[in-house]
């Protein structure tokens, strides 16, 4: 215990929480003190480069693919089943499998990123994906689609989880959020994209088309920095100041960045490196409630099943699914702007809240046409995305490969059960369904309100500090 008592008195005093300042000698706070780690210099504070854009860009062509992979099967559902002759079971099986590959993805995607580094696993997810891509555009039997659906499932689950990491770790604290909104609204895009599209061209084409973003991705990695954190984890002092100067620019002064990112390393080497079994330990118990507890809720809330089955839905509903699905991909994309817009102004608690309650409502209305383009435009905003950013802030840096697996697990393992339960429990009973989500909704509110912190404006060490006591 006084072991633990000193760990958490020399974290806390290098990372004090945001508008607090270290005591001085005569009690009093002093904000300009070059003691204080907690206010970086406004250069690095601000410092938006060329080279940071660019390196978001290219991680966020990712998510453009995550998105394609999540909206392809709906509207490509009656060209596959006519040109293949598959039956609904077996179609089925091609939707729902690239959970399949997800789940097995989200085991591997922590270890192999703290492994191999944050770049080269995402340049390995896209092999996977441009792979299943090209299998899905050629295929000549439903064997080749699984395959390629399979292939698709296990890149993107890693994706899902290194894209949000890399971004928060190269992106200064005044302007994470909005970048790592970027990942929502380039998810969204591709969403968007394939379901406007794939109503006006063929399932082969529509495949062709998704590829693009990760061959685009596979050519720009080699051309953007590795994570600055993960290179300091590792020792890479040289490699590390390297990518920190590219990132902040030439001018920029990232010497007291630099400290703080040291500091806080040097404390975590006094840990050993975390297993699964140790991640269950006290110290780690609000990180994890949180980022578990996010991940549950914004699956079971149905919205996966939801972007699966669209064009049955707005069929039951008595709504052409051509225009259900347009009308559905224009709305989204302004709603993914406006969540970007805010994210570093109002917060993520509240973007997650009002994101909930939208959820809540609009799953309890009767009518599910109408139902169904609110429930996206309010999953859209807050519900889609922000759980991944908190899981990119809130876990230390020795657990984050554990903890990061472990999230995405739940997250895909989750969205498998709502997509393969969701026609059952149609079947059961229409207004049943949303009336569950609804309920869902409204838990998530709850656990937003009670659990889940504010992270804007802080560093990743201050956030990890203050859910970490006794690191």
């Amino acid at each position: 215990m006084e072991r633990e008592s000193m760990e958490e008195g020399l974290l806390t005093s290098r990372y004090l929480p945001p508008n607090e300042t270290k005591p001085t000698s005569n009690g009093a706070g002093d904000g300009d003190s070059t003691d204080n780690l907690n206010m970086p210099s406004p250069t690095t504070a601000s410092s938006l480069t060329p080279v940071l854009v660019f390196s978001t860009f290219v991680a966020v062509c990712g998510s453009f693919c995550y998105g394609c992979s999540v909206g392809y099967s709906s509207p490509a559902e009656t060209g596959i089943m006519e040109d293949l002759g598959l039956s609904m079971a077996a179609y089925s099986v091609f939707g729902s499998i690239m959970t399949v590959g997800g789940m097995v993805g989200a085991i591997l995607s922590g270890k192999i990123a703290d492994l191999i580094g944050r770049r080269r696993t995402m340049w390995f997810s896209e092999v996977f994906c441009t792979a299943g891509w090209l299998s899905i555009a050629f295929a000549k039997s439903a064997l080749w689609l699984d395959i390629g659906r399979l292939s698709i499932g296990f890149g993107v689950a890693m994706i899902s989880y290194v894209v949000p990491v890399y971004i928060a770790e190269i992106t200064p604290k005044s302007h994470r959020g909005s970048f790592a909104s970027t990942n929502q609204l380039m998810t969204t895009s591709g969403f968007a994209l394939v379901y406007f599209i794939g109503t006006f061209i063929s399932w082969r084409a529509l495949a062709m088309i998704s590829v693009i973003s990760s061959v685009v991705q596979i050519i720009g990695l080699f051309f953007i920095p590795e994570s600055p954190r993960w290179l300091a984890k590792f020792g890479q002092e040289k490699e590390f100041e390297a990518a920190l100067k590219r990132l902040r620019g030439e001018d920029a002064d990232i010497s007291e960045e630099a400290a703080d990112i040291r500091n806080y390393m040097e404390t975590l080497e006094q840990q050993a490196e975390a297993s699964f079994l140790e991640l269950l330990q006290r110290r780690y118990a609000n990180s994890l409630i949180v980022g578990v507890g996010l991940m549950l809720l914004q699956q079971l809330g149905g919205n996966a099943a939801m972007a699966y089955y669209a064009s049955n839905i707005f069929e039951e509903a008595g709504i052409s699914s051509t225009v259900g699905l347009q009308v559905s991909s224009i709305i989204q994309i302004p709603v993914a702007i406006v969540g970007l817009l805010l994210m570093d102004r109002s917060g993520r608690r509240p973007l997650l809240l009002v994101s909930a309650s939208g959820m809540c409502f609009s799953c309890f209305l009767i009518g599910l046409s109408f139902c169904f383009k609110v429930c996206a435009i309010a999953f859209t905003i807050g519900l889609g995305g922000i759980p991944w950013i908190i899981m990119s802030e809130i876990f230390p840096i020795n657990v984050k490969a554990q903890a990061g697996s472990l999230v995405t697990l739940v997250n895909w393992s989750t969205s498998w059960i709502t997509t393969y339960t969701f026609n059952f429990m149609m079947e059961w009973s229409s207004a049943g369904t949303f009336f569950i989500f609804s309920g869902v909704g409204g838990l998530t509110v709850l656990f937003v309100a009670k659990l889940v912190p504010e992270t804007k404006g802080r560093t990743l060490e201050e956030i990890q500090a203050s859910l970490t006591p006794f690191l």
